[in-house]
């Protein structure tokens, strides 16, 4: 449900029950990022082949161990996937905290920079911003190709 409702238009009920400070972007941030990771490691675990499961328990494996061994690896690609997409959507959702809740940040410097019409600083600043969440996503999908071989080795 929260994955496809607007979730800009949730911004004012936050406002009224967290402030007008930064505990209402963080929690603004997690809900626009949270949904995608839940989501993509729920399907993770959903893809892991069952044997593997019971595999693990008839060799005695606790609870623990099955998930840091068998559940956590076999699912790390598509939690990775999740992260990756989640990050983004959570840089969206700082932008939009800083904007609409509290004028801090980046906010306040699109919000100074678009009163005042400086296109140049206004551009700069956004380049800044969209280089940085896109070579980090980048790193996320590097280490998203990296634990792909544990997918590959769910289904044995």
């Amino acid at each position: 449900m929260f994955l496809s409702a607007p979730l800009t238009a949730l911004v004012p009920v936050l406002m009224v029950l967290f402030g007008f400070g930064l505990k209402a972007i963080i929690i603004t941030t997690a809900l626009f990022a949270i949904w995608i990771i839940v989501l993509n490691a729920r399907a993770g675990v959903l893809q892991i082949n069952r044997s593997l499961v019971e595999m693990a328990h008839s060799f005695g494996a606790s609870p623990t161990d099955a998930f840091f061994k068998i559940y956590f690896w076999a699912a790390l690609p598509e939690i990775l996937g999740g992260v990756r997409i989640g990050f983004i959507r959570a840089v969206k959702g700082v932008i939009i905290g800083q904007l609409l809740i509290s004028i801090v940040g980046f906010g306040a410097l699109f919000e100074l920079y678009s009163a005042n019409f400086l296109m140049k600083h206004f551009w700069a600043v956004l380049l800044v911003l969209f280089s940085l969440a896109f070579l980090i996503a980048e790193f996320l999908a590097y280490l998203e190709r990296r634990v792909a071989y544990y997918a590959a080795r769910r289904s044995v």
